[in-house]
């Protein structure tokens, strides 16, 4: 008797022994290249020693299909996801994203309304920006979409993402279209744009190494590219440069996988990963906004990096903010099914 007693006891150990080891860890997934590793040093390892947590992590430039695979199955084994918050809101939705309880969030009080849905938090702010090579044009480089698309006065090749977010805002920009006056998008009117350009892009990038590496190794010379990616290459020494007129500004958000195996854990990593202290580490080691707006009040962003952030009031003035609510609505959902139909033709 003393013996099961005791066998029964030293399974009960092992057993609490594992599940505080699995609570005490989470797989965060985020999109990889240059800025994975500064959110790793700005935020996930300084989180990580502060909770006492353990942070495995993934990369996924497009986590949409996972989301929707890991949640449907109820087989999750991502907990956190760093995404466009269109994954996050579609997914919650669907019942593929768990909604959150803002109570255990503190750290989202500080944050606007327009920074939070029911199931997500901004993380950061980037653009869409026009890149492209200084020495191939003489002085006078591209400003605009408009001179993206023109072909006879800007000649050289051309990339764009293979994807409708920012795409299809650069087309109607390079149509005419005030920034003020985007949304609700024109669909016809931007697809008719882009069929004028398709002919003269010679890369339809994927993932924003890619689109990096296009530039950097002169392959194209100008590119729809995030501001972070060309900062990167111009800080390696590529001949590269770009600007925030007519930028398309967005942002990523934390959300987590419906079924995340480390619930608990996950909604403690979240707060803290939008603690504007840790927030405030991210501009100093890559060209990114914070997502919390507190994170300028800290005192670790000087006026002058400020400046040179996407979300900055200055820069923010020349671009359009990205309606998340528009591609969320159903309208929006149609535009990415049109958007496979023009990529086959």
């Amino acid at each position: 008797m003393n013996v099961t007693l005791g066998s029964s006891l030293l399974l009960g150990a092992v057993l609490v022994s594992s599940q505080s080891l699995a609570a005490g860890q989470i797989t965060f997934v985020s999109q990889g290249g240059a800025y994975q590793e500064a959110q790793t040093v700005a935020i996930l390892d300084p989180v990580a020693e502060a909770l006492g947590i353990t942070i495995h992590q993934d990369s996924a430039p497009d986590a949409w299909p996972m989301i929707r695979t890991q949640g449907t199955t109820g087989q999750a084994v991502w907990d956190v996801v760093d995404t466009p918050p269109f994954h996050c809101v579609r997914g919650g939705e669907q019942g593929l994203i768990e909604p959150l309880d803002f109570s255990r969030i503190p750290n989202a009080e500080s944050m606007p309304d327009e920074y939070k849905t029911p199931y997500s938090v901004a993380y950061e702010f980037y653009s869409s920006v026009l890149a492209y090579n200084p020495d191939a044009f003489d002085g006078n480089p591209p400003q605009s979409w408009a001179d993206f698309w023109n072909v006879e006065d800007f000649p050289g090749n051309r990339s764009l993402r293979n994807h409708p977010l920012g795409t299809l805002e650069a087309a109607l920009m390079a149509d005419g279209v005030p920034l003020d006056e985007l949304y609700p998008l024109d669909v016809d009117r931007a697809f008719g744009k882009l069929e004028e350009i398709k002919p003269h892009i010679t890369t339809w990038w994927t993932s924003g190494g890619q689109s990096a590496q296009l530039l950097y190794d002169g392959e194209v010379d100008m590119v729809m590219m995030w501001n972070g990616r060309v900062s990167a290459i111009i800080e390696e020494g590529a001949s590269a440069d770009f600007t925030y007129n007519e930028g398309i500004l967005q942002n990523t958000h934390l959300c987590i996988i419906k079924g995340a195996p480390n619930l608990d854990t996950a909604i403690e990593f979240l707060n803290a990963a939008i603690d504007p202290e840790y927030q405030a580490n991210l501009p100093l080691h890559i060209d990114y906004g914070p997502g919390n707006p507190a994170a300028f009040d800290t005192g670790k962003i000087s006026d002058e990096r400020a400046q040179e952030l996407p979300s900055s009031p200055e820069n923010a003035a020349l671009q359009v903010l990205s309606s998340y609510d528009w591609w969320t609505s159903p309208e929006g959902e149609e535009a990415e099914r049109r958007w496979l139909g023009f990529m086959q033709q």
